[in-house]
């Protein structure tokens, strides 16, 4: 049975922003966080019109760290430290808000001719209270420098942190994992049960866990300290997130995370008031202040 190795199981909110759809699992009413993982959205996947792109306009972070991972196509990455760098499947962009970084997220000027494909994983951790003020900083680590881990008729990209013996060189601030699971027909991986708190979601494709089939899009919270196995009939693809518990709470309203809502609130007094840096490249435009934001804690 599934409540033998299941803690909770979470369902995603849709998002339509017109040519693609998000589906949201983190934050949520039953859970605000799995280890340092407190924001989970899914990209697509979808085919954009010729001519059209993704684009996400320069808005505010602090005291997080946004990870992005793509499945299919190209996002360029913008940001107020000056950085540009264009992420493709199987790679990392690791932007870390720390007091405060303002970033665009565009469809390559290339794609747009062809009609870009999307489809990926944007997630947001928090950082351990006494690294939430710390420098904005941004790390992009190459396809080829994660570990991958090869069964027969399955392989697992370590995104972050240590699993199956082998250690993902992207920067962690607090015990994190993180892995994209490719199970061919006929596939196998343990889920080991090593970290606080794991999370399993099948993105595409299908697949079960321990002969429980997953639905997509939905996030599983495993049992503390319970081992399983992952397998595909079919074939999928499954991303598992988790690390340490915060024993602290993080509180979430619009692209700001804080263990403090009197920073919150401050970083929107800054945001209206014109006070963050520009972003290089991007100053034009930005995103407003939503009267009433699609991304919220549930204390």
């Amino acid at each position: 049975m599934i409540d033998d190795f299941v803690l909770q199981t979470i369902l995603p909110t849709t998002h339509d922003l017109g040519g693609f759809k998000v589906h949201r699992t983190l934050p949520s009413k039953p859970r605000t966080m799995v280890g340092p993982f407190l924001f989970f959205d899914q990209m697509g996947p979808a085919h954009l019109e010729v001519g059209t792109g993704i684009d996400v306009r320069p808005h505010p972070h602090i005291n997080l760290a946004t990870v992005t991972y793509l499945f299919e196509g190209a996002i360029d990455h913008r940001d107020s430290i000056g950085t540009f760098a264009t992420i493709e499947p199987g790679a990392v962009n690791l932007m870390t808000a720390g007091h405060g970084i303002v970033h665009s997220e565009r469809s390559p000027a290339g794609q747009r001719a062809q009609g870009p494909d999307l489809s990926g994983i944007q997630t947001w951790i928090a950082l351990p209270e006494a690294q939430e003020e710390m420098d904005p900083a941004f790390e992009h680590v190459e396809k080829a420098a994660l570990p991958v881990i090869e069964t027969p008729n399955a392989r697992a990209r370590i995104i972050m942190g240590s699993l199956w013996g082998q250690t993902a060189p992207t920067t962690t601030y607090a015990g994190t994992i993180y892995a994209d699971i490719i199970l061919d027909p006929g596939g196998e991986v343990p889920v080991d049960a090593d970290a606080d708190e794991r999370a399993v979601y099948l993105a595409l494709g299908e697949a079960s866990l321990d002969g429980v089939p997953l639905a997509p899009m939905t996030l599983y919270v495993l049992k503390p300290g319970v081992a399983t196995s992952l397998k595909s009939r079919d074939g999928g693809r499954v991303m598992l997130c988790g690390g340490d518990a915060f024993s602290t709470p993080r509180h979430v309203w619009w692209n700001f995370v804080s263990s403090s809502r009197e920073r919150i609130n401050q970083a929107k007094e800054d945001w209206n008031a014109g006070r963050f840096p520009k972003v290089p490249g991007d100053e034009k435009e930005f995103i407003p202040i939503p009267e009433v934001p699609k991304t919220v804690s549930y204390p």
